[in-house]
């Protein structure tokens, strides 16, 4: 094992228990920071209402840690906006924000937009189709940066229930296992004990959001992560054990769109591949049923946020 990342570990891991509420709003309080969540949401109707409903009554009603929660909706055909609107969520569609810079699709488009709309110190990003989980996942993931100024990025990390014969695992996705782990482990070793880098749950300053490029699809997650380390080095990184965490799977071939954009991520910082800002690819899968299909994958990158004048 890397020495750095052994060291790592050891100093910037917590556990959810680590950090009580009281503890964590007493830090708030103490710092005046204030904390936005965002959920980024694509066709979750059927999971976005608990998650907007858990957060606001826990975590702005019943305890003033949450200043703004929101929605980025992202081009949902179905009633994933209307069901966060009415759970209490401020919405905006991608489509609403910046609309003179067009629109993207993926994951990353909805983060990068999210600072155009949302205010606060710091920022938690949640998954919009948890069902296994808890609001302690907020109150974790803030809780390192109102303690130490240094930490400018916080990833989650916690068991998964698969189809494993000893239950529950830490492992990580299929893609996190077989495509992001080994480039850590081959070009940044530093970040080998980054539990899960590819966690849909993490926060991080906004200041140091955007001041970060972000791709528009799946590679955001990693990027960040592989950014902030060479950017301002491990102490400004920390991981926090959430638990538990459920969520719906995806298909082999979805999770070859998601392996096809963080390898770009990879090949751009590891100066293999030029002029990608608004390039793409063609992944090609086969389906025995349904012969060769034609994945469009998105390669581009949006600049830092705060270049952008608005």
């Amino acid at each position: 094992m890397d020495a750095r990342a052994k060291d790592w570990f050891a100093a910037a891991t917590s556990s959810a228990d680590d950090w009580p509420l009281d503890r964590v709003l007493a830090a708030k309080a103490r710092t005046g920071t204030t904390v936005s969540v965002v959920i980024p949401a694509r066709n979750e109707e059927a999971t976005i209402t608990d998650v907007v409903t858990s957060i606001r009554r826990d975590l702005v009603e019943r305890a003033s840690l949450v200043d703004e929660l929101i929605v980025l909706d992202s081009l949902s055909s179905d009633a994933t906006a209307k069901r966060a609107l009415e759970a209490g969520a401020d919405v905006h569609s991608v489509a609403d924000v910046l609309p003179q810079l067009g629109i993207r699709a993926g994951k990353g488009e909805a983060l990068w937009k999210s600072l155009f709309v949302a205010t606060s110190d710091v920022i938690v990003f949640i998954d919009a189709d948890l069902t296994e989980w808890g609001t302690h996942f907020v109150t974790a993931l803030v809780g390192p940066l109102l303690e130490d100024e240094r930490v400018q990025l916080v990833k989650g990390f916690y068991d998964r229930p698969l189809e494993m014969d000893d239950g529950p695992t830490t492992q990580g996705g299929r893609v996190t296992e077989l495509v992001a782990r080994p480039v850590l482990a081959l070009h940044w070793p530093q970040l080998s004990t980054v539990v899960q880098p590819l966690a849909g749950e993490w926060a991080a300053r906004r200041a140091h959001m955007a001041s970060l490029p972000v791709p528009v699809g799946y590679g955001v997650e990693l990027a960040t992560l592989i950014d902030t380390a060479e950017r301002h080095g491990l102490s400004a990184l920390a991981q926090v054990d959430l638990g538990r965490r459920a969520h719906k799977h995806q298909s082999v071939h979805d999770l070859g769109v998601m392996a096809t954009e963080i390898l770009a991520v990879v090949a751009r910082r590891r100066a293999r591949v030029a002029a990608l800002e608004d390039g793409s690819v063609e992944l090609m899968q086969y389906l025995r049923e349904g012969g060769w299909t034609a994945r469009d994958v998105p390669l581009g990158e949006r600049p830092p946020a705060e270049t952008i004048v608005v």
